[in-house]
């Protein structure tokens, strides 16, 4: 009788997930620990909640889903009640203020930071597990609130190294709204009137920067044609509606107050308009007031995101430095954070309106970035190696890595075969260890040890001088006793 041969699982990640390796994972720590690190100081309180959420917590909040198993992980548990992966931290967030309310502060203050999944169809830099970090306020209906989120989000920047690379821009739905009003497309008395009509307007704001002024006209109007010929059905307003909402959008000044009178000039009769226009008002203060100019924070009315989310003041932060992209053309480096205020989320579970205001960002995009522009300052060297020369006197390498982790170092003994002593070296240059440990018998007679400083030694391979090698040679004997203070040396010239 012949057996089944048993197949061998395939050695690959799953199809939208990616592997995260030491230096990576250390310099998002490093970077993660910063922005907490400022969070902290402004009096936020950290957060974790589980990664596994009822699907009834979760709710109807994920972008472009009508279902809300869809696009999430899901199981059913117990043939009844539904379970899923987080898709972001607020969602949870949510259910926390709802279920603690009687127990935590208000407001209540809070950041988290870690690992969303998303079930969509993964693409080029588009993955189904990403890490997200978020600063959320709930229980502040004052617009304070927002203003404090856009200072901490400055700040989170500078402190990151990237001061005159970036800007906050700050907009408000509510502004928003009062636009569409004079424009004809929201009827207060009626919200849902007109809904179809104002999604394309909304949509076609957001695409300015690409499509630019004629290409949103024609969408706000009968409909626009694409290179290809494929034809996008339109908002079907008249010429005037057109004309306020490319007004909105252009409606930036030199200074904030100017933009807002501006905008309360667009915003016409409307009462929400008005009341947008007072608020982004307030903020402007609020934040002048704290030296927060129009470098880094700045009312621009371009700013459309969360159109079915957000109920007040929205706020994103670009960076504006210029890379590269695929094809070698300059762009700048762009958004790599947003938030806004978002009333009616905990009022799912209460039935009650519970202000709240947060911000989140994107921490592979922001990691990018600060690898970019050289900002990446976590410790990504790997560990002292000691050598093994001799298998007999393994209990005096480990004497002297021990004497090494004691003064801090972090350090190993080779556990490999060492029968090779160049695949010891080749191990350190895959470790990307700094230095290494050599001692044979001779050495041990001796008690010395030879201390290998292999970054030196890089370069010196590359372009040192002759000079050069004489006066810092990349290998020194020194006594065993000298070991950890000629590795602290070496460690803090390289």
């Amino acid at each position: 009788m012949s057996k089944t041969k048993q197949r061998r699982p395939q050695a690959e990640t799953p199809k939208g997930f990616r592997d995260y390796f030491g230096a990576e994972v250390t310099a998002r720590k490093e970077m993660l620990d910063r922005i907490a690190r400022v969070y902290h100081r402004y009096g936020f309180d950290p957060l974790e909640t589980s990664a596994v959420e009822t699907v009834e917590a979760l709710g109807k909040f994920l972008p472009d889903v009508d279902r809300p198993n869809e696009g999430v992980f899901a199981w059913q548990e117990d043939e009844k009640d539904w379970v899923a992966l987080r898709y972001d931290l607020t969602a949870p967030l949510a259910r926390v203020a709802a279920q603690y309310r009687n127990d935590l502060p208000s407001p209540y203050r809070r950041y988290a930071m870690g690992p969303v999944w998303r079930n969509e169809k993964p693409g080029p830099g588009r993955f189904r597990q990403f890490y997200q970090c978020d600063a959320d306020t709930v229980g502040a209906s004052t617009v304070a609130a927002d203003a404090e989120i856009c200072a901490m989000l400055a700040d989170v920047f500078e402190d990151l190294g990237l001061g005159g690379d970036f800007i906050v821009r700050i907009n408000n739905r509510k502004v928003l709204n009062g636009v569409m009003e004079a424009a004809g497309v929201l009827d207060p008395a009626d919200p849902e009137k007109f809904a179809e009509e104002r999604g394309i307007v909304l949509r076609a704001i957001d695409k300015l920067d690409r499509l630019g002024e004629a290409g949103v006209r024609a969408l706000i109007g009968e409909g626009r044609k694409d290179d290809s010929g494929d034809f996008t059905k339109g908002a079907g307003l008249p010429d005037a509606s057109a004309d306020i909402v490319l007004a909105f959008t252009a409606a930036r000044r030199d200074s904030g107050a100017e933009t807002c009178a501006e905008l309360r000039r667009l915003v016409g009769d409307s009462v929400m308009g008005a009341e947008g226009v007072a608020e982004l008002e307030e903020m402007a203060a609020l934040l002048a007031a704290q030296g927060y100019g129009a470098d880094r924070v700045v009312i621009d009315p371009s700013v459309v995101r969360g159109l079915g989310y957000y109920t007040g003041p929205v706020y994103e932060a670009e960076l504006t430095f210029e890379i590269l992209d695929e094809k070698g053309r300059k762009r700048q480096f762009g958004s790599v954070a947003g938030g806004g205020r978002y009333d009616d989320l905990v009022k799912r579970f209460t039935g009650q309106a519970v202000p709240a205001t947060g911000v989140s960002i994107g921490v592979d995009r922001l990691l990018a970035a600060l690898t970019a522009k050289g900002r990446v300052v976590a410790d990504t060297a790997g560990p002292v190696v000691v050598t093994v020369m001799d298998r007999t006197r393994m209990a005096d390498y480990q004497a002297m890595v021990r004497d090494l982790r004691r003064a801090g170092i972090r350090a190993e003994v080779y556990l490999g075969n060492p029968k090779n002593f160049g695949n010891q070296l080749k191990y350190a240059d895959k470790r990307n260890s700094p230095v290494a440990i050599i001692q044979g018998s001779d050495e041990a007679a001796r008690g010395v040890v030879q201390v290998k400083d292999l970054v030196l030694g890089a370069k010196i391979a590359e372009n040192a001088t002759l000079e050069e090698w004489k006066e810092r040679p990349a290998q020194v004997e020194v006594p065993l006793a000298d070991l950890v203070a000629t590795v602290k040396a070496m460690l803090e010239a390289s």
